[in-house]
C-alpha cells in the first residue's frame, strides 16, 4: 500500500492469497475468521491500545526508514528506500489528521512526518529525484504525501508545473488505481487533475463492480488502494459512489474473513481502512467482528507481520523490518480513521464525511 514507489501490489505469497467466501461458521483459533455474533463496542475496547503500540513501535524504529547517503544512485532499491519513508509519511499525517489535539498518538504522529520530512532534505532531494526522472510519477506522489500536510518546496513545485502540463504526464501509462493516485496527488499539490476521476474509477476492479468471487490479494490491494486516492486517505468519504458504498459493505465482511482465515494481517488492516472510509455510519458490526482479531495478532511490542502465524514470544524484534513496518503502520492508520469513525457515533456529532473540494 501506498502513495509512493511501489510498481505493484503488496501481498503475501500467491499460495496464502484469501479467499472470497465468508465462512458463517468459523471460530477464533489458529486461523481465525470474522465471526458473525461480533460483541458490540469490541472494537472501540482495543482500538487505543492497538493505535498507542503501533505508533510505539514505528516512533522505536525510525531510524529504520533514514535513507542511505547514496539514494539518489540508480542502483539504489527505491522500494526498501524511499517508498518505506513515503508510507512513513502518508500514513502518519493521516493518523495525526484523525486524532484530537495534543493526545500522546497526534504527537507522534507528527514527530514522525516531521523526521520523513528532514529525511528528505525539506524537499531538496525530491526536486533532485525529479531532475533525474521528471515523467516518474514517484517523486510527485512522495511530494504530495507532505504538501496535503503543509509541508511545501517551492522549488519542486515551479519545475513540476511545467511537467505535469505536458501531454506526456497526461498519457503516461499505469494502472487505473495508480492513476487515480497520480490525481490525488495532483488535488493535493494544488493543480488541475490531468483527466476525470471519475472515468478512471470506472476502469478499476472496484468501480466495476467485480464479481465479489475474485477477491485475491491482488485485487484486494488494488481496491484497497482505489478507496485510499478516492478519498485523500480517509479523509473525504463522501467521493465514494454510492453503489461502491453499498458493494464495500456487503462484500467487506466476507473479503476480511478469508483474509483472516489466511494470516493476511496486512491486507486485513487496509480492508479495515477502508471499512472506516466510507461515507455515512461505520460497519460496525465487521469493526466489532475483525479489530478484536487483528489486535490479538499484533505483538506486544506494538508491531504486526504482514503475513502468517503470529509471534507471542517476548522478544524486541520477533520480526524482521520489512517484513512488518508496512502492516504496522497500516494498523496505526486503521486504527486512527476507525476510531474517528466510531467516535463520531458515541460523541453525537456525526460528522465524519468531508464534502469533495474543486481546484480550481
Amino acid at each position: 500500500m501506498t502513495t509512493t514507489a511501489t510498481q505493484g501490489s503488496r501481498g503475501g505469497p500467491e499460495s496464502q492469497a484469501p479467499r472470497g467466501h465468508a465462512s458463517p461458521g468459523a471460530s477464533p483459533g489458529a486461523s481465525p475468521g470474522a465471526s458473525p455474533g461480533a460483541s458490540p463496542g469490541a472494537a472501540l475496547a482495543v482500538l487505543p491500545h492497538v493505535l498507542r503500540t503501533a505508533l510505539a513501535w514505528t516512533d522505536a524504529h525510525r531510524a529504520e526508514f533514514a535513507l542511505p547517503d547514496d539514494v539518489l544512485d540508480p542502483r539504489t532499491q527505491v522500494n526498501a528506500t524511499l517508498k518505506p519513508l513515503g508510507e512513513l509519511a502518508q500514513l502518519c499525517s493521516t493518523v495525526r489528521a484523525a486524532t484530537a489535539p495534543g493526545t500522546p498518538e497526534h504527537e507522534v504522529a507528527g514527530d514522525l512526518v516531521t523526521y520523513a520530512w528532514e529525511q528528505v532534505g525539506a524537499g531538496d532531494l525530491l526536486l533532485e529525484l525529479l531532475r533525474t526522472e521528471p515523467f516518474a510519477a514517484y517523486p510527485y506522489e512522495i511530494y504530495a504525501a507532505f504538501a496535503g500536510y503543509g509541508l511545501r518546496h517551492e522549488g519542486f513545485e515551479a519545475l513540476a508545473r511545467p511537467l505535469t502540463a505536458t501531454r506526456a504526464w497526461a498519457h503516461t501509462e499505469q494502472h487505473a488505481n495508480r492513476q487515480l493516485g497520480l490525481i490525488n496527488s495532483e488535488r493535493r499539490v494544488g493543480v488541475l487533475t490531468h483527466t476525470d476521476a471519475g472515468a478512471v474509477l470506472s476502469r478499476t476492479w472496484l468501480g466495476g463492480l467485480a464479481e465479489p468471487w475474485t477477491f485475491e490479494g491482488p485485487s484486494g490491494y488494488a481496491l484497497t488502494h482505489t478507496v485510499f486516492h478516492l478519498t485523500d486517505w480517509g479523509r473525504m468519504p463522501d467521493r465514494v459512489p454510492e453503489k461502491t458504498d453499498a458493494y464495500l459493505r456487503t462484500w467487506l465482511p466476507a473479503w476480511a474473513d478469508g483474509c483472516l482465515e489466511s494470516g493476511q494481517w496486512d491486507l486485513t488492516g487496509e480492508l479495515l481502512a477502508v471499512g472506516a472510509s466510507l461515507p455515512g455510519p461505520p460497519p460496525l458490526e465487521l469493526l466489532d467482528a475483525v479489530w478484536p482479531v487483528l489486535a490479538d495478532v499484533q505483538h506486544t511490542t506494538g508491531c504486526v507481520p504482514e503475513t502468517g502465524v503470529p509471534v507471542h514470544e517476548d522478544a524486541p524484534d520477533p520480526y524482521p523490518f520489512i517484513d512488518c513496518y508496512h502492516s504496522t503502520l497500516v494498523t496505526a492508520f486503521a486504527a486512527a480513521l476507525s476510531l474517528r469513525s466510531l467516535r463520531s457515533l458515541t460523541d453525537g456529532s456525526g460528522s465524519r464525511s468531508g464534502r469533495e473540494r474543486h481546484t480550481p
